[in-house]
């Protein structure tokens, strides 16, 4: 179990890293990046609860589909996170792949403010589970 939970704090502590370039891009006006990082951030605090049951997946679409059957569908976290994790990958996804695709400001200080949100709401999970 210790194992479990060393590789969880490190998958936090990457989403927390990834939370601040998020930010640091934001500053910077640099939205494709920031937005990059906003969902990066959900998706390693993601990978830190999974982590708990001794779980990973190596595609994307595979954590999100797990993290939703388990913590989702039980009520264990709010329906809200999983619409988070829907836009904030559909967003990277398109801001990554897209050439063409822009985000404003407004749009990325939500994707931004969606990530702080969600990461808190995963650091209380993991503060009840240890």
């Amino acid at each position: 179990m210790k194992q479990r939970e060393a590789l969880s704090a490190h998958r936090f502590k990457q989403a927390l890293s990834c939370l601040r370039q998020a930010q640091i891009l934001v500053a910077a006006n640099e939205y494709k990046g920031a937005a990059n990082r906003s969902y990066y951030a959900v998706f390693h605090a993601v990978r830190s609860v999974l982590a708990l049951e001794g779980i990973d997946f190596g595609k994307h679409t595979a954590v999100m589909a797990h993290f939703r059957k388990a913590y989702i569908r039980t009520k264990i976290f709010d329906e809200n996170l999983s619409d988070i994790l829907t836009l904030l990958f559909k967003v990277r996804n398109d801001s990554d792949y897209d050439d063409f695709y822009v985000i404003n400001k407004e749009d990325v200080a939500n994707q931004l403010s969606s990530a702080e949100y969600f990461l808190s709401e995963i650091r209380q999970y993991i503060d009840k589970s240890l």
